[in-house]
């Protein structure tokens, strides 16, 4: 006989005696106590199945076979059933991929990106519950001996810990094994960043095929947009002309709350291309960008065509260096609250994966020390302060100063010129 108990917070679980003797459970969770009683019944009858070793009759078969997967581990883990098919790695994890009706299309070739991965390395018919944290680790070496960049890597690992995740909320697993794996967060790269002028923007500008790409580049460049998900978001209606402002959707952030737009500025270097684009415009166009919205067209290969067009080398992360660049010079002119608000981002991600540091920015710097040289007290000089009235530098590190400021133009291949 089984039984069913019921603890303080709602939660049942029903306790029977299997036929090796040793008594066992079944955490139902939160159910009604009709539901539970249903439950229970089943238990019996399937325990003295297993006892006497004859067949389940017609109607308890039928019951187990349209179990829901989370009921039918359990009694399967107790030893009542045979496990079902879906507490395999493949069946689980395209159940979970189908059922995440709520994503972007884009999350979901990730989604099948990290599954493939996942089936070549453990197999189709890997149990979920045999996956250990030393097999996750071992899925991690495997992704890096692919050849994968370090991104990829995590985004794939990213993706098996999110299914692992769900099947333990649903009590298929007792743990995650990709839950203590280390390395998942991205970190930057700063050997990928890349400033983009404004000369080779401007050369860039004039290689463009069309009004509608000057747009595109102008927009990524100097409004800092998402390239392309917020360019083809962008419509006529989100242009407030008298205001001199735009109102520019996210699509990568609009599931967060107060994230789905924001306003940012006509800056003066966009408003020539923007005009230019609206006087091409058709009376019933609706998009600001027309030419390019087919889901087939790869504005990245078109964009690395354009560049060397220019007489320029394409650098790594084409369209979010441009965003970088313009993040790093209104940081210059703005308080970094102000900027983040226009560019869509946090402060912390605009430290760690969009500010950058420039030439420019030791030029300056070396400029600085050599307009104010200084002497020291202990010759019994007079220090000389700057302006700003800060530290006095000591005499004779002038000196100092211009030997790093021809040492940082030899390492930017730049012959500096005979003292």
């Amino acid at each position: 006989m089984a039984s069913i108990s019921k603890q303080k917070n709602g939660r049942r679980t029903v306790q029977f005696v299997a036929a090796d003797g040793k008594r066992k459970s079944i955490r139902l969770g939160k159910v009604s106590q009709s539901d539970a009683l249903t439950i229970k019944l089943k238990v019996e009858k399937l325990v003295a199945a297993s006892i006497t070793g004859h067949g389940l009759d017609p109607e308890t078969a039928r019951w187990v076979k349209g179990l829901e997967t989370g009921l039918a581990e359990k009694l399967a883990n107790a030893g009542l059933i045979e496990p079902p098919d879906a507490s395999t790695l493949e069946a689980f994890v395209d159940a979970y991929i189908a059922s995440r009706t709520d994503v972007k299309p884009s999350t979901k070739t990730k989604y099948k990106n990290a599954r493939r991965n996942l089936i070549d390395f453990f197999g189709a018919e890997k149990r979920l519950r045999d996956v250990t944290e030393a097999d996750a680790a071992d899925f991690r070496r495997y992704l890096a001996e692919l050849d994968y960049s370090e991104n990829t890597i995590r985004l794939r690992c990213r993706g098996a810990k999110q299914f692992f995740r769900s099947a333990v909320k649903r009590r298929l697993i007792d743990s995650n094994p990709f839950e203590e794996l280390k390395g998942l967060v991205s970190s930057s790269n700063p050997s990928r960043q890349y400033f983009v002028s404004r000369e080779d923007s401007t050369k860039i500008l004039q290689a463009c095929p069309d009004a509608q790409w000057r747009l595109i580049f102008a927009l990524s460049r100097y409004g800092g947009l998402r390239c392309p998900s917020e360019h083809l978001a962008l419509r006529w209606e989100d242009i407030l002309w008298e205001e001199e402002k735009m109102i520019v959707s996210s699509p990568k952030t609009e599931h967060h709350e107060g994230k789905e737009s924001r306003v940012i500025p006509i800056f003066p270097e966009i408003r020539p291309y923007l005009d230019e684009v609206w006087d091409q415009a058709e009376d019933e166009a609706e998009h600001v960008i027309t030419r390019y919205r087919d889901p087939k067209q790869n504005l990245r290969t078109t964009f690395e065509k354009i560049i060397k067009r220019a007489g320029l080398k394409p650098w790594p992360k084409l369209f979010h260096n441009l965003r970088s660049t313009r993040e790093t010079e209104l940081a210059e002119q703005f308080p970094m609250h102000i900027v983040c608000s226009w560019i869509g981002n946090s402060q912390l991600i605009a430290a760690k994966h969009y500010l950058q540091v420039t030439d420019e920015h030791f030029e300056r710097a070396l400029q600085k020390a050599v307009q104010y040289p200084a002497v020291s007290g202990e010759t019994g000089q007079e220090p000389i302060f700057p302006a700003h009235k800060k530290t006095p530098v000591l005499q004779g590190q002038s000196a100092k100063y211009e030997n790093v400021r021809r040492q940082s133009m030899r390492l930017r291949g730049v012959e500096p010129p005979r003292p």
